[in-house]
């Protein structure tokens, strides 16, 4: 199976590293030295060979870094982390340090002497994060460094950069050529005044030429980078052997260079480049002489905005999806009182239902699977260590997806296992009435993530609670379960447009005692009209998730007239599709959990 419960890391493995590291930055006379989760391609995943922040402090989490000194050690993780990260890590010698709430440049500045010098590796940050960093340190006199990874230097079994191979993405699945995506991005540039754009994000190029790739666990992209110019040709830098099965996809205005080339590649170019200066790094931009423009990937917003083909073809993707979910929760219900399942049993049983499909590619990220107090833990992963026995009564979170070459999917359903408390009813069904909100939620074409955040946050709010993290995040076609540029968050400043797929997941956690999440995917798509017709163009969400949501969960007298009906809409429509896709038992059991609570 693709999943595995294996222990990565020892946080006892943390202190002769730390020292280790330290040495190596004496020998570089630095002060400091910066440890991201990231490589040279500033993806959110990384390939086991760019797992230096794992290495280093035991912290597996998605997202995070670390900031050493010859005294001081802090890992920085966001709300999602918080929990995770202090079980993994030696808290002996790393301190968690909550981010974005405490910013790097703060806390690099009250920690180091005036005159401190800061390491870094130009390949593993981007250029807006080093200039924000070098304008507030400069002030105490504090450098930035560019070096040589210094973690590389002492890691020595580091595993090898992936080899796997691309493959061409048909155009059934795409909807569009990478002909003809290549004019379109050639277009902005001629409107925009420039000669060339540097891609460096993976799923930038796997999109703009129709392949895709195994370098990244759980994501179907390959690392490389490529130059796009205004007239549409692309030059590609990428390892030569990954390359053979898509030389035949490609058309003469796609030139193959090996990824060593890259760097003169830049050095070489003429008039002028744009660069985006929040995800290509430091690198890229010392090796540029040309004129620089500082703009958005051009490839990201027209990736992100899901034509008809790609939509038609995930909305198939999460139907099957959907009879693979409803399969396992029927199982579940049916098993889990038992009080004999383990959290690995759980996730064993659900990779195995999307398996038998003959469709899955990958699962789509290592699935959450967290009974009790794990479920509190917003990225669990379980590992033989940390497998617990689901005992009736308590709530179980599960947050899987897959990776099918017509889509890719990522459910939540939080689901009883027994006698169901005051307390979680009351919190599900708030979570559950954010989750209905942001769904019917109808609003004015140039409205971003951040206007609709709190749809689904009011409920919790008026009665106390919240969750440390975004709403809702971008998921793409057969390629990252999180992707840009849009997101539903407190902070999200990008315009919402039709054809762009999203996430909706409201939550709430208790520490020591339970998770809960719901989520769904929906696209966004131009809203019908009102009765008497609008006074501007309205957006509105399709919801494409399709499983049923666990009903002895809810507490009825807080639900909404309007609520309800969306519930009982929602449900009918899932029995409806299912129905015909699963076996006889779970045909019974879905007419069980979907039949109507009286809202008509």
């Amino acid at each position: 199976m693709f999943q595995n419960f294996a222990v990565t890391t020892d946080p006892k493995n943390g202190p002769p590293r730390l020292a280790a590291l330290r040495q190596t930055m004496r020998e570089n006379d630095v002060t400091a030295y910066l440890v991201p989760r990231a490589d040279a391609y500033q993806g959110e995943y990384v390939a086991p060979c760019d797992e230096r922040l794992a290495f280093l402090t035991g912290f597996t989490g998605s997202a995070g870094f670390a900031a050493i000194t010859m005294d001081t050690a802090g890992v920085f993780i966001d709300g999602r982390y918080r929990l995770q990260v202090r079980d993994q890590i030696s808290l002996s010698d790393f301190s968690p340090v909550n981010w974005p709430e405490t910013k790097l440049s703060n806390w690099l500045g009250s920690t180091l002497p005036q005159g401190g010098r800061v390491g870094f590796d130009p390949w593993l940050h981007t250029e807006k994060e080093i200039a924000e960093l070098t304008a507030t340190l400069s002030t105490q006199q504090i450098t930035m460094v560019p070096l040589d990874n210094l973690i590389d230097k002492i890691w020595q079994d580091r595993p090898a950069p992936p080899k796997g191979k691309a493959i061409a993405y048909p155009i059934d699945m795409a909807g569009e050529s990478h002909a003809s995506k290549r004019q379109r991005i050639a277009e902005t540039l001629r409107l925009s005044g420039q000669d060339h754009a540097v891609i460096t994000l993976p799923d930038s190029l796997a999109w703009l030429l129709n392949i895709r790739g195994t370098d990244i666990p759980r994501n179907p992209v390959m690392h490389g980078f490529a130059i796009i110019d205004a007239m549409g040709k692309v030059a590609l830098f990428a390892d030569p052997d990954k390359l053979i099965d898509v030389i035949d996809h490609f058309d003469p205005e796609i030139k193959c260079q090996d990824i060593a080339q890259f760097p003169e590649a830049l050095r070489m170019l003429e008039g002028t480049v744009r660069v985006d200066s929040s995800s290509a790094p430091v690198a890229v931009f010392d090796a540029i002489s040309a004129n620089i423009v500082r703009a958005d990937d051009p490839v990201v917003l027209p990736k992100a905005k899901k034509n008809a083909t790609e939509i038609a073809n995930t909305t198939a993707a999460h139907i099957r999806d959907g009879a693979v979910m409803a399969e396992f929760l029927c199982w579940l219900d049916e098993t889990a009182p038992q009080g004999r399942l383990t959290e690995i049993d759980v996730v064993k049983k659900l990779e195995g239902l999307r398996s038998a499909t003959g469709k899955l590619r990958d699962i789509s990220f290592e699935t959450i699977c967290g009974s009790g107090p794990h479920g509190a833990i917003v990225h669990y992963r379980v590992t033989e260590d940390t497998n617990r026995v689901i005992t009736p009564g308590e709530l179980l979170l599960v947050d899987s997806g897959g990776q099918y070459l017509d889509g890719t999917t990522d459910i939540t359903r939080t689901i009883s296992t027994g006698t169901v408390n005051v307390e979680q009813k009351k919190a599900f069904t708030l979570v559950l009435k954010g989750m209905i909100a942001l769904s019917l939620a109808r609003w004015p074409s140039g409205l971003a993530g951040r206007d609709l955040d709190a749809l689904a946050r009011t409920p919790l709010w008026a009665a106390g609670m919240d969750y440390d993290h975004g709403t809702g995040h971008g998921v793409g076609v057969y390629l990252c379960v999180h992707e840009g540029p849009a997101r539903i968050s407190k902070v999200s400043d990008v315009p919402l447009e039709p054809g762009m797929i999203l996430s909706n997941e409201p939550s709430y956690y208790q520490t020591g005692a339970f998770g809960i999440r719901i989520e769904n995917l929906v696209v966004i798509k131009n809203a019908e009209s009102v009765k008497d017709g609008d006074d501007r163009a309205m957006l509105d969400f399709e919801t494409i998730t399709l499983a049923p949501i666990d009903r002895r969960l809810i507490d009825m007298d807080l639900l909404t007239k309007a609520e309800l009906v969306w519930l009982d809409t929602y449900h009918a429509k899932v029995a409806e599709t299912l129905m015909p896709l699963v076996n006889a038992k779970t045909q019974k059991w879905l007419i069980e959990v979907t039949s109507s609570l009286g809202s008509r």
